[in-house]
């Protein structure tokens, strides 16, 4: 995690191959309404048992040890919901990733929704240096407004427990706020929640998510695939998915009450990721990187998938328990799966002021038409464009105090108290 401290971290030049492991593929015990990975059941049968076996973990390890080129195999361990697989399967993964101590650093990640954490589990977590994600968008009403289970019960006093456990003992964790379009709506009242709950480091992840079909009705599933470039004008986007430009004011907002109060104290991950663009450093995400292609999904069967977002038969890439990590990436990249990202923009994109910040966002929401007509354009673009002109003005004054050395909460005095 980057901290605006005087310090912004260079992720450095030479590239890696980052995964994301699914212990239990799309299991879950919630039934997130916005959630893309719950229909990924659909391609692995009615009868699978989505746990990964000690043959497949192992597979994984030893693969990414030998194909990371880089110093770090840093694993984000993601779901479903990953503490599905049990602690015993978590300290199984740590036993196998000790045997190349001499050759790799391994770093974990779990992504999880917080309900079933525990003191055993955060104790483990802690002992064991994993940072924690955890999934809460915001006060009562606003999570629970579509983070529920099965039965519709909402997880917002599960999920806030297992916050508690977090900080109770001292594990690296950020909350991951999905940012729905009601929730669009209600920014500060978030922002002040999560602050008052003690949250420091935030991501606020816009929710986007279609549905084809002239009635509305999935294609094959509930929600859409990713879009062919010709069939993007079919496309519908789902109800709860957030509108362009409310999600930059929702950002918006929230800037404008952090840069005069929580520069320093509060780390925002979309702020961070501006800045670092705006310095001129490689985007630490790949939705705002000029190519993808490198993060690849690692289900628990062992087979590898280009993306997280792009778990779908034609982009299998192979599996690790036959397959070199390092060789299916460079096919996916040959294959123009990363490259096609940057070599698809619409010309609209490539004349835009912001493009360095934002670079057309993630492929899967690019279902959108410029004003010319070329496909192609981030369903999201309208909002993109709002939120990096609006933030540019904060951008500068950062960015002179970071290469002076000083810290970045200084810009504070600088800056009337109130926003109006």
């Amino acid at each position: 995690m980057n901290r605006m401290d005087g310090r912004v971290e260079n992720p450095g030049l030479r590239q890696g191959i980052h995964v994301v492991a699914k212990p239990v593929g799309p299991l879950c015990n919630l039934d997130c309404g916005y959630c893309f990975y719950l229909e990924k059941r659909s391609l692995f049968g009615t009868n699978a048992s989505y746990r990964m076996s000690d043959q497949v973990l192992s597979a994984l390890i030893h693969n990414y040890a030998v194909s990371q080129p880089t110093p770090t195999a840093e694993i984000v361990w993601q779901g479903g919901e990953p503490t599905l697989a049990g602690l015993d399967f978590f300290k199984k993964a740590v036993r196998e990733q000790r045997r190349y101590a001499s050759q790799k650093t391994f770093k974990n990640s779990l992504q999880t929704n917080g309900t079933m954490l525990t003191d055993e589990w955060c104790a483990w977590l802690k002992q064991n240096h994993f940072t924690v994600g955890i999934s809460l968008d915001g006060p009562e009403a606003i999570h629970n407004a579509y983070r529920g289970d099965r039965r519709g019960t909402g997880s917002f006093k599960s999920v806030l427990r297992g916050l508690r456990a977090l900080q109770k003992h001292g594990v690296e964790y950020n909350v991951l706020a999905c940012v729905a379009r009601d929730t669009a709506k209600r920014p500060l009242e978030v922002y002040s929640f999560l602050k008052n709950e003690g949250v420091e480091f935030i991501q606020f992840l816009p929710v986007v998510e279609r549905i084809s079909g002239e009635e509305g009705s999935p294609r094959g599933s509930r929600l859409a695939g990713p879009a062919h470039l010709d069939e993007a004008e079919n496309q519908q986007v789902a109800p709860w998915t957030v509108v362009p430009e409310e999600y930059a004011d929702f950002l918006i907002a929230i800037c404008e009450d952090w840069v005069r109060h929580d520069v320093g104290a509060v780390f925002v991950m979309n702020f961070e990721w501006a800045l670092n663009a705006w310095i001129g450093n490689p985007s630490p995400v790949c939705v705002h990187a000029p190519r993808c292609g490198r993060a690849v999904a690692v289900e628990h069967n062992g087979d590898v998938y280009a993306c997280d977002h792009f778990v779908y038969p034609e982009y299998l890439l192979g599996n690790v328990a036959d397959d070199s990590l390092e060789q299916m990436v460079e096919r996916s990249l040959t294959r123009g799966f990363g490259l096609s990202k940057q070599h698809s923009l619409p010309e609209q994109c490539r004349a835009c002021p912001v493009l360095s910040g934002c670079w057309g966002g993630c492929p899967k929401q690019r279902f959108a038409t410029t004003a010319s007509g070329e496909p192609g354009l981030a369903y999201l673009c309208a909002g993109y464009r709002k939120f990096f002109l609006h933030i540019r003005k904060y951008l500068q004054p950062l960015a002179q105090l970071v290469a002076k050395g000083l810290p970045a909460s200084r810009i504070m005095d600088s800056i009337p108290r109130s926003a109006g």
